[in-house]
């Protein structure tokens, strides 16, 4: 048999060897907030670093939209963020990892990581940039067709603007629904595919899958889930960004817990249930 052949095999077998998803109660996402939130603190030195690097970059993109006059395209940033923080915050999931197994964890290891599996998390960080550069064209063309020729409004109008003029109305509405769209079907194939990655030798197409069963099994869970990611990630931005310092290593923990209460091992999800 081939190289090649016996690496097909091998990877066919992982897959095949995936479990099910686990049913979770409708409250278990307070649960991951809480482990993620003991976690955060167990180790704050490289929480926090991790955040404030997430902070530290949303407010340099914000300064330089600031900077060309394209302070309305806030909104089109914060979304992005939301679409490509499941694989920013893939050294939190391995600090979370190590923390559950009782390791000493480093941050140099923590930042290394997913370097073992860089082929398949490199694959689908390209898809989630993809689905980033997808977001911002869409945001670029609804800003045209609403606004036309018309310079974007100045920060001091812009509120004004979206939300008591007809144009202005039609692009948060529009916008709104196109964007919901995007971001419910990057979380649908990435709230656990990532953490998957991780851990596993399966794919990236495989991971994706996975994650989508995870959301079937568990819509309202998952619902929920979403609803707090939103919240929590829009708490961090409305606070001048400083608030990402906090809340971006909180999600990126408590997805780890998600992972584990649904895919992990009987083990480490018996660990998430004494935990909480």
């Amino acid at each position: 048999m081939s190289d090649n052949a016996r690496h097909v095999a091998s990877t066919r077998v992982v897959t095949e060897r995936l479990p099910a998803p686990r049913r979770v109660p409708i409250d278990a996402p307070w649960a991951w907030l809480a482990a993620g939130w003991r976690d955060m603190w167990r180790i704050p030195g490289i929480s926090l670093t991790y955040g404030c690097v997430f902070a530290a970059t949303a407010l340099v993109l914000s300064l330089g939209l600031w900077s060309i006059s394209a302070h309305s395209l806030f909104l089109a940033l914060a979304g992005g963020f939301l679409l490509i923080g499941p694989l920013v915050a893939v050294g939190l999931y391995e600090a979370s990892r190590r923390l559950a197994l009782g390791d000493v964890i480093k941050l140099s290891d923590v930042a290394s990581a997913g370097l073992g599996a860089r082929g398949q998390l490199g694959f689908f960080g390209m898809v989630l940039l993809f689905a980033l550069m997808v977001w911002l064209q869409l945001a670029f063309l609804l800003l045209m067709l609403f606004m036309g020729d018309a310079a974007l409004p100045p920060a001091s109008t812009f509120v004004q603007t979206l939300l008591f003029t007809p144009r202005g109305l039609g692009l948060l509405i529009v916008g709104s629904m196109v964007g919901g769209v995007l971001a419910a079907t990057v979380f649908a194939i990435s709230v656990v595919a990532v953490p998957l990655l991780l851990v596993t030798q399966t794919d990236a197409v495989t991971a994706a899958r996975a994650s989508i069963d995870a959301v079937v099994m568990n819509p309202r869970p998952m619902a929920l889930w979403a609803a707090l990611i939103v919240v929590i990630i829009g708490a961090g931005f409305v606070t001048l960004l400083a608030g990402l310092a906090i809340a971006f290593p909180l999600i990126g923990h408590a997805t780890w817990h998600a992972y584990a209460d649904i895919y992990g091992t009987p083990s480490a999800s018996a660990a998430v249930a004494a935990r909480s």
